[in-house]
């Protein structure tokens, strides 16, 4: 058994998520693989157990299918050794909201709500009881973006924001370290499933994957509870999280603003 324990990783086979597995195999981790493509994951699970000297268990599995889903959350519920979940499984459609294929925003729903939630409430219950632990939801740069590209995507990102923020409040005391990553474009296959051409992203906005992973690391590493790989100044983030945060205690009160009363 590896003295960091086993870690978890969803959407597993390729991209963000295959070179998060190589990032945490490097650091000691056993790892559980988790996608559809059990072929790709095999062939990655064989290397770094080779590499690496660890073990690597696949799970092959759809997260929009509630038994699948079901199999990975009582996974977390039940194995002591993992001590990391990366959820990081998620998909867009192509085009504007309303152009869009309902029944693919469906399925998007699905894997980019449903399935994380699910997933971080099996691990956060499993690793508060042991006192330790840590929790990577992968969210985006869009979930602050709300003028722009695919909204029904952007709200998935958004509610995985949120929902990151409120449980790092529940498991503050708790010895659970959780962290949201919010990348920017970044250079993997997720382009060509949206019928997209990654060469249509200007240079300049599109991250490689290797560099957009050791970043949420480090950000890890460093215990923010928010990582923005791209953004130079945290300040910018400080500044808007004050912002939101000021506003709170004025959300509701007894009375409409005086605005909507001096007419």
């Amino acid at each position: 058994m590896s003295q960091s324990g086993t870690a978890l990783i969803t959407g597993a086979s390729s991209g963000i998520g295959a070179t998060y597995a190589k990032r945490l195999a490097a650091r000691g981790y056993d790892l559980i693989l988790v996608a559809r493509d059990q072929g790709r994951l095999t062939t990655l699970a064989d290397a770094l157990a080779k590499q690496h000297d660890i073990r690597v268990t696949v799970m092959a599995a759809d997260l929009t299918h509630e038994q699948d889903l079901q199999r990975v959350e009582s996974e977390l519920a039940n194995n002591a050794q993992i001590t990391l979940l990366l959820n990081n499984a998620g998909m867009n459609v192509e085009g504007e909201f309303l152009e869009a294929d309902i029944t693919r925003i469906n399925s998007m729903l699905a894997l980019n709500i449903l399935a994380p939630t699910r997933l971080a409430q099996a691990a956060g219950r499993a690793f508060k009881a042991r006192g330790n632990g840590i929790i990577i939801n992968i969210a985006s740069v869009l979930s602050l973006v709300h003028e722009m590209f695919n909204g029904a995507y952007n709200a998935t990102k958004s509610y995985v924001l949120t929902l990151t923020r409120a449980m790092q409040r529940e498991l503050a005391e708790s010895g659970v370290q959780v962290q949201a990553v919010l990348p920017g474009a970044t250079r993997t296959e997720i382009f060509d499933r949206v019928g997209q051409s990654i060469n249509d992203i200007p240079a300049e906005m599109l991250m490689d994957v290797d560099e957009m992973v050791d970043a949420a690391l480090a950000g890890l590493d460093s215990k923010e509870t928010v990582t923005i790989p791209a953004l130079e100044d945290l300040q910018m983030w400080h500044d808007y999280d004050q912002a939101r945060g000021t506003m709170v205690p004025h959300l509701s009160r007894n009375q409409s603003a005086s605005r909507y009363r001096q007419r």
